[in-house]
């Protein structure tokens, strides 16, 4: 029995990095649409851009698939816990349905898009269950509004699980795939025959007119069309980071001492959420979701996790665990469309609330549709106005203000960096500011100004993935600041110790 410290999805472990070019690299830099992104939401609508006949270019700030979409629990579905009781009772029973038939044409396109690309497709049952007596409820809620908006749903007296469940939603028919060979095969498909695939290009700005210029750090690219795909929004404007609440997630991926892993798709409703599901031989088991940057000890959340497995599976050993952040929009719907009233020419997508896979990939065939002219879905409009969202917008801004003043006057204490050991960080006062110092596991110090560069708040150390995140919209920075998450675009301030 043993407890891996591995800090990489199980999707990451083996896949090699793609190697598409830098922007530096290319001679050509006018395009009809430009997509920021290479995860499933950017790949997805700049394939079928392609297919439209339109010259496309994929601009992504690391390497192909490997933010969010290569650090989930592979899950493509459109039961999502209980999502349909949840906007039913906040928009109504036609916001429900519509919502439902988002998702699951969000699951057929990935299935017909997934033909031919090695990326372990498989259909699977999904399930939303009751872990306990008091959530029987809540499930057969879930059950009910299910069918409601329009799903074959049924109820299922006994899932694939080895604990008690007290009621059950199952969905047939859904979808489990390796997400990040999935994404790389939606890249390969995109490069080539006039359309391009950059990587380690992030983008600074987009600035509009015809056409748009879209500004990275290799150089400038053009295009009639920018789609920002960055999962939360980079460019500061629409006050998309005043609606979302960044929320982080984590997974645990186990081989098995005897037994089989389940091979539903599973997820409980009420109490922590966990969630359930496997490839091939291991076990994956997730949840503990919480706001980016909450006070406490993050470490204690994977611990949580394999705890759950060893309780209810013969676990040999756990060999992954990972961590992946979501945007969760303040009226519970995603936003799909233009970037600001008026606009044309600028389009987001955003707030797929942890369901990405199927959400992210209707949101890309609904950008696609945007820049071609065609319709989208008034619901998930940007600029809709959700008076059902308005206390949790406040609630949202209001730990913003509290945060950005208390986290600038908290005291830092007195640590004597001679006594700070490896893998830990401490906070020290620099003059107005603060600088965070963290020791690494071959003892050098690596110190970065705290003050985020997105809207100027101050970052706090993650102990479990040692990194510096931001409390007020969710940007993440690794030990020498550079940026790992949005919606920041520029580096912490370096530091001496």
């Amino acid at each position: 029995m043993q407890t891996t410290t591995a800090r990489q999805s199980l999707w990451l472990d083996g896949v090699a990095p793609t190697s598409f070019p830098t922007c530096a690299e290319v001679t050509d830099t006018g395009f009809d649409a430009a997509v920021v992104g290479g995860g499933i939401t950017g790949l997805t609508a700049a394939l079928l851009l392609k297919r439209a006949g339109l010259r496309v270019a994929v601009i992504e700030a690391d390497r192909v698939g490997r933010g969010v979409t290569g650090n989930n629990t592979a899950k493509v579905t459109a039961l999502q816990s209980t999502v349909y009781s949840d906007l039913e009772r906040q928009h109504g029973q036609e916001a429900a349905a519509a919502y439902a038939k988002a998702s699951t044409a969000g699951v057929d396109l990935l299935a017909e898009l997934a033909e031919g690309i090695d990326c372990g497709f498989e259909r699977r049952p999904a399930h939303t269950v009751a872990m306990r007596p008091e959530d029987v409820e809540t499930v057969e809620g879930e059950l009910a509004a299910a069918v409601r908006a329009g799903l074959p749903a049924v109820s299922d007296p006994a899932p694939d699980l080895p604990f008690p469940v007290h009621a059950a939603v199952r969905l047939d028919d859904q979808v489990r795939i390796h997400p990040l060979s999935y994404a790389v095969g939606l890249a390969r498909m995109v490069d080539g025959d006039g359309c391009r695939v950059f990587e380690r290009s992030r983008v600074h700005q987009v600035r509009e007119g015809e056409p748009a210029t879209i500004r990275t750090e290799h150089g400038d690219l053009r295009a009639a069309s920018v789609i920002v795909a960055t999962h939360y929004p980079i460019l500061d404007r629409g006050l998309y980071f005043a609606r979302l609440e960044p929320t982080r997630s984590y997974c645990v991926a186990a081989t098995l001492a005897s037994g089989t892993p389940p091979t539903s798709m599973a997820i409980a409703a009420g109490g922590p959420g966990w969630s359930i599901t496997s490839a091939g031989d291991r076990l994956i088991v997730g949840g503990q979701g919480h706001h980016v940057a909450e006070r406490g000890d993050s470490a204690a959340r994977f611990l949580a996790l394999e705890a759950f497995a060893r309780e209810h599976w013969d676990v040999a050993q756990v060999t992954h665990r990972w961590s992946a952040q979501d945007p969760v929009p303040f009226d519970r719907l995603p936003m799909i469309g233009t970037y600001r009233p008026g606009v044309r020419g600028l389009y987001v997508a955003t707030g797929f609330a942890k369901w990405g896979l199927s959400t992210g990939t209707f949101a890309g065939s609904q950008l696609a549709d945007l820049v071609l002219g065609r319709d989208a879905v008034d619901l998930f409009s940007p600029h809709r106005l959700s008076l059902s969202g308005l206390p949790t917008l406040a609630r949202l801004n209001a730990k913003v203000g509290v945060d950005l003043v208390t986290d600038h006057l908290a005291p830092t204490g007195t640590t004597n960096l001679d006594d700070l050991a490896p893998g830990d960080a401490c906070v020290r006062r620099d003059g107005l500011g603060k600088t965070g110092v963290y020791r690494d596991a071959d003892g050098e110090l690596h110190a970065v100004g705290l003050t985020c560069t997105h809207l100027g708040c101050v970052v706090r150390f993650n102990t479990a993935e040692h990194s510096w995140d931001c409390p007020c919209h969710g940007s993440r920075f690794d030990v020498d600041g550079e940026v790992l998450e949005g919606p920041a675009t520029k580096p912490l301030e370096k530091r001496a110790p």
